[in-house]
């Protein structure tokens, strides 16, 4: 990947970091995915943080714990498959993986993808006339609108953020791509079927 500038982007609850030409790990997960005290502790955090570096580029240790707070400290939680777990259903892992994959070689680039339980992993790298967060948007509209169809139930489907990381010069790929891949053997998941990868 070219070392290209790097834009800010800030979302509901945290900033983007993108670039052009970037392939990113994006994490995005049920509404209900983490227990409410949990989610506050890591939210007051969040916001402290963001309240500091909201005027001026973050130091090498405050990227390091936003990467934390977005990734490590909530991917245990997720992993114990807390909340609802649509997901867990063949017909809505159905929608997901369609959706997903619907576009993929047209508006984007996809290197890997897993669908948990109760949330989604997903290695893409955007073509240069899309950007990721339309892309995710679009993700997270279509399969919600249809799941909650399935299901039969209304409401929120998604949490509002998304988590998404760039990887960059120092990481490899196919690193990314094999944390996505075995993400639901590391939650004692077996013969999990809703996961894909391209190496």
């Amino acid at each position: 990947m070219q070392d290209l500038d790097l834009n800010i982007r800030h979302g509901a609850y945290l900033p983007h970091w993108t670039k052009d030409g970037a392939v990113y790990h994006v994490r995005f997960r049920l509404a209900d995915s983490l227990p409410q005290e949990k989610l506050k502790m890591i939210s007051d955090e969040r916001k402290g943080l963001m309240n500091r570096i909201k005027n001026r580029k973050p130091t090498k240790y405050e990227l390091k714990r936003i990467d934390e707070l977005f990734s490590e400290s909530v991917e245990g939680f997720l992993d114990a498959g807390y909340g609802a777990c649509w997901l867990n259903r063949n017909d809505v892992a159905k929608i997901a993986t369609s959706t997903l994959t619907f576009f993929d070689q047209d508006h984007y680039d996809l290197y890997a993808w897993c669908i948990m339980p109760n949330h989604i992993h997903v290695v893409v790298k955007p073509d240069g006339n899309y950007q990721l967060q339309n892309i995710v948007k679009s993700w997270k509209s279509f399969i919600a609108k249809s799941s909650n169809k399935i299901i039969g139930r209304t409401g929120t489907f998604w949490q509002r953020e998304y988590y998404d990381h760039i990887i960059r010069k120092e990481e490899r790929i196919e690193t990314v791509i094999d944390y996505v891949w075995k993400n639901p053997d590391k939650a004692g998941l077996k013969n999990w079927p809703w996961r894909w990868k391209s190496i």
